[in-house]
């Protein structure tokens, strides 16, 4: 969440810049500011009651001790306590309305995101590699994964529903040998590997920007508050929640291996057969904590070691920087690397790389100390797919298929498969 102290000093910039994400939250702002006031005064009157009580009850026993009367002394401050008790549950009922709001406001973007009222005013960066041109009609991943029997969406919707999928085959030791690439290819350069729970607590959920806003996309445990992670960004990031960290061993970079599970509601129309929008899927992913002064740069290189696993792929791929219009609720700036789908001729999504600035660190208390003696400030914390491993096996399916109706392993992930290096019916 936006640090109160951000709006305290910076209301006005904070307004027009969430501004640019197409909704108005100056009402909330400036109800957050009026909040803000009241609970400083109350709190200030709690200190100076304290401190008179404080001092009146050091007098006492010298008070008793000269056999002097005390029940005025007592009585009043038996009134003083009582005022503290009551504004002690001003305060708690203040701040609880602080964080609600807080909750409800999206993070600020940062002044380099295009401004823009949606996808369509996204900003290409870059390209890497050129589709491959062919001479027979390449076929959708779902129809060449039922030929060479490797995926089976008909039997997953029967064990469970739609959006499922059985993996068979070569195709199960495909998706495999995807997520095993990822994870050495990650962990030599740089970043520890885990491998996280898969459920989480509300806690969790809301640390990340989950929670309370997207409550309707997450799968939650019944008679529990435990979810299903849509994301192993959020235990992830969640681990060094209520820490201090320490400065000199900054950054910390991770990359975890999970299945995620995502309700996908309201996307009803959108990408519904294959493995694009499914509601569990497989992801490797990246998370960093980081100085602020470097989240930026570190943001750079995040997204540069998301993009390498997909040169070694040889699958093509582009990276847009989103617009406000189109930026997730709790990033500061997103950039997203879309892969080449030949049967959709055009590039789909395959990895966002966000930094969150300390809008997560905020919500999780996570801070960091250059000294023992310093003052704790918030760290800023990034993430990205590193990538999603079902769309990759669809991108490999496609692009790497053959007019014979077969699919080319790359080559980078043979050694994972005991070197097959095709997949034939």
């Amino acid at each position: 969440m936006i640090d109160i102290k951000e709006i305290r000093q910076n209301i006005d910039y904070v307004k027009e810049q969430l501004k640019t994400r197409n909704a108005n939250f100056d009402a909330k702002l400036d109800e957050l500011e009026k909040i803000d006031i009241k609970r400083r005064k109350l709190i200030s009157e709690v200190g100076e009651m304290k401190a008179k009580q404080n001092t009146v009850s050091k007098n006492i026993p010298s008070l008793k001790k000269e056999g002097k009367d005390i029940s005025e002394i007592m009585a009043e401050m038996k009134i003083i306590s009582d005022n503290i008790s009551s504004l002690d549950s001003e305060i708690s009922e203040i701040e609880r309305q602080q964080l609600e709001t807080l909750l409800s406001i999206p993070n600020v973007p940062h002044e380099s995101v295009p401004v823009g009222k949606d996808d369509t005013d996204n900003k290409e960066i870059r390209k890497w590699g050129e589709p491959k041109k062919v001479d027979f009609q390449i076929k959708p991943h779902w129809e060449i994964g039922k030929e060479l029997d490797i995926l089976d969406f008909e039997r997953a919707a029967k064990i469970t529903g739609s959006r499922f999928c059985f993996y068979k085959n070569l195709g199960s030791k495909l998706e495999r040998a995807v997520i095993n690439f990822f994870l050495d290819t990650h962990s030599q350069n740089g970043y520890t590997e885990l491998f996280p729970p898969f459920i989480v607590n509300r806690a969790s959920m809301t640390g990340t920007g989950q929670l309370p806003k997207f409550e309707e996309d997450a799968f939650k445990l019944e008679n529990t508050d435990y979810f299903m992670i849509p994301t192993a960004e959020v235990p992830v990031t969640n681990m060094h929640r209520n820490e201090i960290l320490e400065g000199d061993k900054l950054p910390l970079k991770y990359c975890a291996y999970s299945a995620c599970f995502r309700a996908e509601a309201g996307s009803a129309g959108r990408d519904t057969r294959g493995l694009i929008r499914m509601h569990q899927f497989n992801k490797v992913e990246l998370v960093k904590f980081c100085k602020p002064e470097n989240s930026y740069e570190e943001l750079e290189s995040l997204t540069n070691d998301a993009e390498k696993v997909l040169k070694l792929l040889g699958l093509p791929y582009r990276v847009v920087c989103l617009s406000t219009g189109d930026l997730g609720f709790s990033s500061a700036k997103t950039y997203d690397i879309e892969v080449w789908m030949p049967s959709y001729g055009r590039y789909v999504e395959i990895s966002s790389c966000s930094n969150f600035e300390s809008y997560q660190a905020n919500r999780m208390s996570i801070r960091y100390k250059d000294d023992i003696k310093d003052k704790a400030k918030l760290v800023h914390t990034l993430n990205g797919s590193g990538v999603a491993v079902g769309r990759t096996v669809a991108a490999i399916l496609e692009n790497y298929q053959t007019k014979e109706g077969s699919v080319i392993i790359p080559e980078v992930l043979r050694k994972y498969m005991n070197n097959v290096d095709i997949i034939k019916s």
